[in-house]
């Protein structure tokens, strides 16, 4: 009888320790800010959009986000990265060279060409069914279902 309680309370002790180590496998949305952002470094691997707001605190920039934050997983499958500026005041190489105007959602493709431009916040299945209409993307959902 001891050893059953034994295996039974070290197999307990150790479901933890097992589901500590799958949840810092799981993949998360990165959200990063444009001062940071070397836009080589997501050439090829990742698609960027951008989100311009004039302040942290401009509604529709924290729509954007909350927006952006419902539904991660289905943006991390299209190795979406976020990238933020709400500072017009410090003018990063990304503001000069997308010129937003007040709030801007930008959409860039892996090949580092922008795809789309939208003055209002856009939820995750607007966002999604545009990526997948694009070239690349529909080259990654054929490949993905050849191997399965």
């Amino acid at each position: 009888m001891r050893a059953i309680t034994a295996l039974v309370l070290s197999a307990a002790l150790a479901i933890p320790a097992f589901a500590q180590e799958t949840e810092s496998e799981v993949p998360t949305l990165e959200i990063v800010a444009a001062s940071d952002v070397d836009l080589f470094q997501y050439a090829w691997t990742h698609r960027p959009i951008f989100v311009f707001a004039d302040s942290p605190f401009d509604p529709r920039f924290e729509e954007q986000i909350s927006l952006l934050m419902d539904d991660t997983e289905e943006l991390i499958i299209r190795d979406v990265v976020v990238i933020t500026d709400t500072d017009p005041a410090n003018m990063s190489a990304l503001r000069k060279d997308l010129r937003p105007r007040g709030f801007g959602l930008v959409l860039m493709g892996k090949d580092g060409q922008v795809k789309l431009r939208k003055p209002s916040p856009w939820d995750v299945r607007e966002i999604t069914h545009a990526i997948d209409k694009w070239p690349i993307r529909l080259k990654e959902i054929r490949d993905e279902q050849g191997k399965s």
